[in-house]
Parts: C-alpha cells; sequence; structure tokens
C-alpha cells in the first residue's frame, strides 16, 4: 500500500513591516513545549544536526550556542528545577535536591526549547528544530491529552511608540476569536487553564476609533483590567520594557521579563506530527500586524465590533471576512 504523501512545506509570510527603528530585520523567538527526551538529550542531538557549543547551566537546563540556526536552550519547564534561577538559592544542598527531584519528574514536566531572537525572514530555519524532536520521539499536544503543550511567539514590534503598541492591540483583540477558533486549542488547554481572552469591556474600550492613549495610559488602562500574564497576547514583558516602575507598581512579584516583543501565546505544539509546522500559527499572526497597520481597515472593524451584539462565534465569522478581503 502506497504511503500517505505529507503535505508540502508551508510558505512564511512577511510582515508589512520588516524592519525596526534601526533599519535592522525585525526578529521573533520561539518557544516549544514537549515530553518525551530528556533536555540533555534534546540538546546532544541538536548540536548533533546544527553544530555549536553546548553548555550545561544545570542538570536540567542547557543552552547550544553558536549553532547553525542560532542560540538555542532547553530545560525541564520549571523554576524550581532550576536553582539559580531562584531568588537566594545557595549552593550546596538545594542545587543537588533540584538535580534528583528533576530527574524524577522528567517524566511528567514538559521541557521548554526556546530559540534566540530569529530575524523573521529566517524563520522558515527554526522548522528544521521540528524535525529534529521528532526523530527524538518527542510528543505534543496530540500525544498526552491531560497535559498542556504550547507553541509561543516573541515579535519584536517594529516600533517603539505608543500608536504601534495600540494599534496592534487593537487589531489582536478583533481577531482573537477568530484566531482562537483556527488554532482549535484541545479542550484539556480549558481545563489545564489555558490563557483567558481579554475582558469584554476593555476590548470594547480599546477598540473604540476615538482611543489613541499615550503610553503611561495605556500600561495604567491595561494593568487595570489585565494584572496577570494569563493572556492570549501577555504585554507585560513589553510594558515592563517600555515603563518597568509603572508596572512594578502595580505587579511587584510578577515574574516579568522587560523586552520590547509581543508575547503570543498559543496552545497548540504537535512536535510529533510529521506534517506539523509552526508556519499556520505564524501566518495568523502576520494578519494581525496587517490589520494594525491599515488604520482606515482597523478603524472601521472596530466600528463594525462595537455596533455587533451577537457571541464571539458569530464575530469571528464577521472577522474572517475582513481578514480574507
Amino acid at each position: 500500500m502506497a504511503q500517505t504523501a505529507l503535505p508540502t512545506s508551508i510558505g512564511f509570510l512577511t510582515p508589512p513591516v520588516l524592519h525596526n527603528e534601526r533599519g535592522e530585520v525585525r526578529t521573533v523567538g520561539v518557544e516549544i513545549e514537549f515530553v518525551g527526551p530528556s533536555a540533555e538529550k534534546t540538546i546532544q542531538a541538536l548540536q548533533e544536526a546544527l553544530g555549536g557549543r553546548l553548555v550545561e547551566v544545570d542538570p536540567h537546563s542547557f543552552a547550544l550556542k553558536d549553532s547553525a540556526i542560532g542560540e538555542l536552550t532547553v530545560e525541564l519547564d520549571s523554576r524550581i528545577l532550576h536553582p539559580g534561577k531562584t531568588r537566594g538559592s545557595r549552593k550546596g544542598v538545594l542545587p543537588k535536591i533540584a538535580a534528583l527531584f528533576g530527574f524524577a519528574a522528567s517524566y511528567l514536566v514538559p521541557c521548554e526549547l526556546v530559540t534566540a531572537p530569529t530575524p523573521i525572514d529566517r524563520l522558515q530555519d527554526l522548522d528544521r528544530i521540528l524535525d529534529i524532536l521528532r526523530r527524538l520521539g518527542a510528543r505534543g499536544t496530540q500525544d498526552a491529552p491531560f497535559y498542556a503543550f504550547g507553541l509561543h511567539f516573541n515579535p519584536e514590534i517594529p516600533r517603539q511608540d505608543a500608536h504601534t503598541v495600540t494599534a496592534f492591540m487593537k487589531s489582536f483583540v478583533l481577531l482573537n476569536p477568530w484566531l482562537r477558533r483556527e488554532v482549535s486549542p484541545d479542550r484539556t488547554r480549558d481545563l489545564l487553564g489555558f490563557a483567558d481572552p481579554f475582558p469584554p469591556d476593555y476590548v470594547r474600550m480599546i477598540v473604540s476609533p476615538d482611543y489613541w492613549p499615550d503610553i503611561p495610559r495605556f500600561i495604567d488602562d491595561y494593568l487595570a483590567a489585565n494584572p496577570t500574564r494569563n493572556r492570549d497576547l501577555d504585554l507585560l514583558p513589553l510594558l515592563h520594557h517600555l515603563d518597568r516602575d509603572r508596572v512594578r507598581a502595580v505587579l511587584p512579584n510578577e515574574k516579568i521579563n522587560g523586552r520590547p516583543t509581543f508575547h503570543y501565546r498559543l496552545p497548540d505544539a504537535r512536535v510529533s506530527d510529521p506534517g506539523w509546522s509552526i508556519a499556520p500559527d505564524w501566518n495568523r499572526w502576520v494578519t494581525v500586524e496587517r490589520l494594525a497597520c491599515d488604520r482606515e481597515a482597523l478603524d472601521m472593524v472596530g466600528k463594525t465590533y462595537l455596533a455587533f451584539r451577537g457571541e464571539d462565534k458569530s464575530w469571528a465569522n464577521v472577522v474572517e471576512q475582513v481578514v480574507r478581503s
């Protein structure tokens, strides 16, 4: 019997603004969660395929520097297993306990693979990682229904100004019902607490064509409605980068690493699927960028949303006509 042909390679779309304020090609970092091979075995396989220099951070956290596709890190996705990242940790007993616990937890806790910021026009290189993970026997969402495996994108913001931040946020919340439907998150993700959508009152406020605040007001409005990382599009790293003191005044103890990027959290990493690529999810993000860069369309869709009285699933059908046009 002939084998079913695998789908052909899916192209990565280019966003409407390719360069940042310095004239450099914008970058995007990618995070992929999986179970199966250990962090050490995974990083060794990546080194064999991509070259580079392997660095052990601790028994469950490794980095690959100077590889063919840049720097990569792989670690068990739990800070308690990495004492060097925990405040107040000390040499000796705590690291040893963390290491021993980590070996037991490796059967339950997902690994997280994180790429360094990669030029957007080289995103296709990162699909090579998926082939390596599959050969190792890595498993994802479809293989472990009681776990939550994510795919995250960290695209660099093209301009660090209030207009750009606001436009991207407007575009995302307007398209989010469609995005969530297209991603088709596994039902178990709801049970496991996958990211909540933005509060309806906040969405209605920011999509208004009259809402174009300065950075301080945008941050204050965002934090008042979203004092949490638990959102599809987590803006806390970006807002922390733009005004650290303002964010820390509201969230003094939250784990936030400031950086000039959005943090788009997706619920589905199907690493064992031979046909799975990160391209479709990236291309949907580019749809967000395209609407954000079209002020006339953005205002029109915002007005339509404010006049709409149906449910989110019906709005997804409406806004789909915008992204397909």
